[in-house]
């Protein structure tokens, strides 16, 4: 057994692999992960509660806790377990991977309401709106809009109107 200086360096090893392995994750374009996908991709948060935390161990602090299940979230870089998420605020934290899912999901950011569309035009008749500060789920974007479907209703929406669209890295904090 370790003692408990040997732990701490332990720790500050494994924590300098995961700072060199999550740099280039940060850069531009995709990188392939230990879970075999690529980074940057979005997910969405399975559960009510999620820990946010500083490092990619239940032994780092916490940072904060969402309360926002199927909130989109940008995965930037990942361990086995652990998955660096960017939050619709900027915010950036390691969440452990069962508390994510691979289903897509979009929010309106902004506080005003979306019209969302019958077709991917501009002038297209509107078919629902998107209330401020609300998730959709994101079926497909192509030409620069998103097909999104919330409350039985679905509809078009430009992918700049939305936030879980954009491919490029939205956190480029630490």
């Amino acid at each position: 057994m370790p003692s408990k200086t040997e732990h701490r360096s332990l720790l500050v090893v494994f924590g300098a692999v995961i700072a060199l392995l999550a740099g280039p994750a940060l850069a531009d374009g995709p990188r392939i992960t230990p879970s075999g996908l690529e980074v940057p991709r979005y997910v969405s948060l399975k559960y009510a509660e999620v820990n946010a935390r500083n490092g990619p161990d239940e032994a780092h602090q916490l940072l904060w806790i969402y309360h926002a299940k199927g909130m989109p979230v940008q995965i930037v870089a990942e361990t086995r377990e652990w998955r660096r998420i960017c939050d619709p605020e900027g915010g950036l934290a390691w969440v452990h991977r069962r508390v994510i899912d691979g289903r897509r999901s979009a929010m309106r950011v902004q506080p005003t309401n979306l019209a969302l569309l019958s077709a991917p035009k501009t002038g297209a008749k509107v078919s629902a709106y998107l209330k401020g500060r609300s998730t959709a789920s994101l079926d497909k974007c192509e030409g620069g809009w998103c097909r999104l479907r919330a409350d039985g209703s679905s509809g078009w929406a430009r992918e700049t109107d939305i936030w879980g669209a954009d491919p490029a890295v939205q956190c480029r904090k630490g």
